[in-house]
């Protein structure tokens, strides 16, 4: 079992940047791939990114790729997500999520694919 924690949402005008983290706690964090996933309202929750459990492989939504960045510190249990360019139509809930695997570099797109969700943090963009 993994619990998931993610921080570091709030309001910023369009064009800042925010970090959100996500902290692990449980079983190792080894052996989880970790994606992102965001839901807007009135829309169904979507991909936003994912690395692997090495750390060495990451994947992005279009909508993102170049302006989000996905990193992973597996000594400290935690996992970021670097949002620059950030634009009014990225105002979503953020959730990290936690896959156990045993391929030390696959990532995982799909939200069916996630066993284990943290709460979500609000990202707010204003234009």
């Amino acid at each position: 079992q993994v619990q998931l924690v993610e921080s570091g949402g709030g309001l910023v005008q369009a064009g800042g940047s925010l970090r959100l983290s996500c902290a692990a706690s449980g079983r190792t964090f080894s052996g989880y791939a970790m994606g992102w996933f965001r839901q807007a309202p009135g829309k169904e929750r979507e991909f936003v990114g994912a690395i692997s459990w090495s750390g060495g492989n990451t994947n992005y939504a279009d909508s993102v790729k170049g302006r989000f960045t996905i990193s992973r510190d597996n000594a400290k249990n935690t996992m970021s997500l670097q949002m620059n360019i950030l634009k009014p139509e990225d105002t979503a809930v953020y959730y990290c999520a936690a896959v156990g695997t045993t391929a030390w570099n696959t990532i995982y797109g799909k939200i069916y694919d996630y066993a284990y969700w943290g709460q979500g943090t609000q990202v707010t963009v204003s234009s």
